[in-house]
């Protein structure tokens, strides 16, 4: 394999959207940038979800990425927060898809296992296994250190059986 992927992997938030990419050559993942995309809180909801959307595109088009990889979000106990995290999430499907990526989709407890070895991981233990396993990277939050954990999960397991079913589970 002589082709180089560049991945992001997303992590969406209402409030802080992290992103991560890494470059994909064979077994061999590479760190190239992360960061988050923030809203304003004191916007309404249209507006924020404009300010996520405008960031994740202008990160789209400076590392111009070859595949997507989105976290799939749980219910929690507040509807309305849910909700809100869904629209979010949303955009963060629908920027990379606009630009015609590929974007596959992975649950929390999938990504926690690829990166951790356990599915019940901390944020903590992810952003010291992220630093592990890519010593290069920097990431000035936990949501870019998340975004850069589903990025290294896709790389490791798009052209598994693991990556087809994420992405018929997304279809």
């Amino acid at each position: 394999m002589t082709t180089v992927t560049r991945i992001i992997g997303i992590d969406p938030g209402l409030r802080h959207t992290g992103w991560g990419v890494v470059d994909s050559l064979g077994n061999s993942v590479h760190f190239v940038a992360s960061g988050s995309v923030n809203s304003n809180g004191d916007l309404d909801l249209a507006s924020r979800l404009v300010q996520i959307h405008d960031g994740l595109d202008a990160v789209l088009h400076q590392y111009q990425p070859d595949e997507a990889a989105v976290e799939i979000t749980f219910v929690n106990k507040d509807a309305g927060a849910t909700l809100k995290l869904g629209q979010a999430r949303g955009v963060a499907l629908l920027v990379p898809a606009k630009r015609g990526l590929p974007v596959a989709e992975y649950a929390p407890n999938a990504v926690k296992k690829a990166i951790v070895g356990a599915g019940h991981a901390e944020k903590g233990q992810i952003r010291v296994m992220v630093k592990v396993l890519m010593p290069k990277a920097t990431f000035d939050s936990d949501d870019a250190a998340d975004a850069l954990a589903i990025a290294l999960t896709h790389a490791h397991h798009r052209g598994s059986v693991v990556g087809r079913l994420a992405k018929l589970a997304a279809g």
